[in-house]
C-alpha cells in the first residue's frame, strides 16, 4: 500500500476531501496517511477528521500525524503540498494593504500581480526546501503540487530538483461543469482539449460527443452573450471570450487582474459593469475564519459524523492511475519540454496528461493560437522573472516583474513600482530571505 504525505495537513477542509477520495477507491483502503503540518492544534484537528473519513468510507488506512516534516516524508510515494507561507495574517493582508497605499486594488492576489510575486517569493524556498528532503527521503516520489502560484512554483522546482511534479488545479475541470450548466449540457458528453498556463488555459476545442455524432459546443457558448444569459460573476470571462474567441478557466474575479483593461482607479464604471469583487480573498478569508471555530468544534465532536462525497480533484485519480494502471486524462502543470511550441521551453504549462503506472505523461499540444500564445506570455514574462529572483537571491528580478506584471504597470509609474516592491520587502521581514 502507497504512503503519501499531506504537507499542510491542518489545510483541514481540503485534506479532507483529499483523503475522502483516496480512501474512496478500494484498491487504496489501506494506504498509509502521513500528516504533517507545523501548527499541532490544526494538525490534531486533521487527525480526527482523518479517522473519522476512514470510519464513514469502511476504509482501514494508517493514519500518522507529526510536525516533523522529515518523518512525514520519509519512504513516501506520493507527497501533495497545501501550504500558505505566512498564512491570511501577515501575508495575504501585507499583499493587499502595502499595493492599496499606492492606489493598486486586486481581487485574489495569489497567481499574478504584486501579490502574486510576493506570494511566490515566500513560497518558493519552502517549497525547495521540501524537495530537498525529497530527494534525500524519497527521490522516487511524485509530488502533487497544489499550492499557488501554480505556475511560479512548479517552474521553480523544476529547474531546482529533481523530484517528479505534477502541479494540480480544479479550473479546467470546474470550469467545464460551469459551462455545461450554462449551455444546459450534460457534462459526460462533454470532451475538451484544454491548453495554456495555469489559471490561463483555453479550450481549444469543447464538443458534445452522443451517438456517434459530434457537436462543436463553442455556437451555443455565444448563445448565452447573444441572450442575455452571462452569469453576473463571469461577466470578465465571457468578455475576454468575445473578444478572444475562445473561453479561458480561471475564474472572473482572478482574470480580472491578469490583465490591464477591468481594474482601473480612474474607471469605476468598469469595476460596476464587470462586477468585480476587489479584496475578494480578503473578504472570502475572513469569512472561513469566522466559520472555522464552529466548523472545528463539530468536526472535532466525537459522535458527530462526516460526510464525505467525491471531490473533482485529479490527486486520488493520480494516485490510483499510478497504482492500478488504470489508464486516466487528467490536465496537469508541467515543465515544457516540447508541449507547447510559442511558450517559452521550461516554463510551466497547464496540458493534458495520461496517467498509469508509467506515471504522468503529458500530451505534446504544438502550436496554440497566437493571440493566445501572446496573451499568456505576460503572464510568462513576471512569472519567470519572479522565478529568476527566487532561485538567484537579485533583488533586480522582483522589480523587474512587478514593471512587466498588466495590471500593476496599467496603474504605476516606474517610480512608484520600485517603491513598492521596497515596501513589500521591507513588511515580509523574514518571511522572504535576504536579496542583494
Amino acid at each position: 500500500m502507497p504512503k503519501v504525505a499531506f504537507l499542510g495537513a491542518g489545510s483541514t477542509v481540503f485534506a479532507k476531501n483529499l483523503m475522502g477520495d483516496i480512501l474512496s477507491y478500494p484498491e487504496l483502503a489501506e494506504s498509509t496517511i502521513s500528516l504533517h503540518d507545523i501548527d499541532p492544534e490544526r494538525l490534531r484537528t486533521s487527525e480526527i477528521v482523518a479517522h473519522k473519513v476512514a470510519e464513514a468510507l469502511g476504509a482501514h488506512p494508517t493514519i500518522e500525524a507529526t510536525t516533523d516534516r522529515r518523518a512525514s516524508l520519509d519512504g513516501a510515494d506520493y507527497a501533495i503540498s497545501m501550504i500558505q507561507v505566512a498564512g491570511y495574517k501577515p501575508g495575504t493582508v501585507v499583499d493587499f494593504e502595502v499595493p492599496k497605499k499606492y492606489g493598486l486594488r486586486q481581487t485574489i492576489a495569489d497567481t499574478l500581480g504584486i501579490g502574486g510575486i510576493m506570494r511566490g517569493l515566500r513560497t518558493i524556498p519552502v517549497l525547495l526546501d521540501m524537495c530537498r528532503d525529497m530527494e534525500e527521503l524519497c527521490p522516487d516520489v511524485t509530488f502533487l503540487q497544489y499550492v499557488n502560484p501554480m505556475v511560479m512554483n512548479c517552474w521553480a522546482i523544476s529547474r531546482a530538483t529533481k523530484i517528479k511534479t505534477v502541479g494540480l488545479c480544479h479550473s479546467v475541470q470546474g470550469t467545464a461543469e460551469q459551462l455545461a450548466r450554462d449551455i444546459n449540457v450534460p457534462i459526460d458528453e462533454i470532451n475538451f482539449v484544454c491548453a495554456g498556463i495555469n489559471h490561463m488555459a483555453f479550450y481549444l476545442t469543447f464538443k458534445r460527443h452522443v451517438n456517434g455524432e459530434v457537436e462543436d459546443l463553442y455556437p451555443r457558448i455565444r448563445q448565452v452573450i447573444e441572450e442575455g444569459r452571462v452569469p453576473d460573476w463571469n461577466r470578465v470571462r465571457y468578455e475576454m471570450f468575445k473578444r478572444l474567441g475562445y473561453f479561458v478557466t480561471e475564474s472572473s474575479e482572478h482574470f480580472a487582474e491578469y490583465v490591464p483593461w477591468f481594474i482601473k482607479r480612474d474607471r469605476p464604471d468598469l469595476i460596476e459593469e464587470f462586477n468585480i469583487p476587489l479584496d475578494e480573498y480578503i473578504t472570502r478569508c475572513e469569512n472561513q475564519i469566522a466559520g472555522w471555530q464552529r466548523m472545528r468544534a463539530d468536526l472535532e465532536d466525537p459522535n458527530s459524523k462526516i460526510p464525505v462525497r467525491r471531490s473533482h480533484e485529479y490527486g486520488s485519480g493520480i494516485i490510483h492511475s499510478m497504482e492500478t494502471g488504470t489508464l486516466r486524462v487528467i490536465n496537469g502543470n508541467v515543465p515544457n519540454h516540447g508541449l507547447i511550441s510559442n511558450l517559452p521551453q521550461g516554463a510551466s504549462v497547464e496540458v493534458p496528461c495520461l496517467v498509469d503506472k508509467n506515471g504522468v505523461q503529458p500530451v505534446a499540444i504544438g502550436e496554440l493560437p497566437p493571440h493566445l500564445a501572446a496573451l499568456m506570455q505576460t503572464n510568462l514574462n513576471v512569472q519567470g522573472l519572479t522565478v529568476e529572483a527566487a532561485l538567484t537571491g537579485k533583488r533586480e528580478h522582483i522589480y523587474h516583474a512587478a514593471m512587466l506584471d498588466p495590471h500593476t504597470a496599467a496603474e504605476l509609474s516606474l517610480e512608484q513600482i520600485w517603491n513598492l516592491v521596497d515596501d513589500l520587502i521591507e513588511a515580509h521581514g523574514d518571511w522572504l530571505p535576504e536579496y542583494h
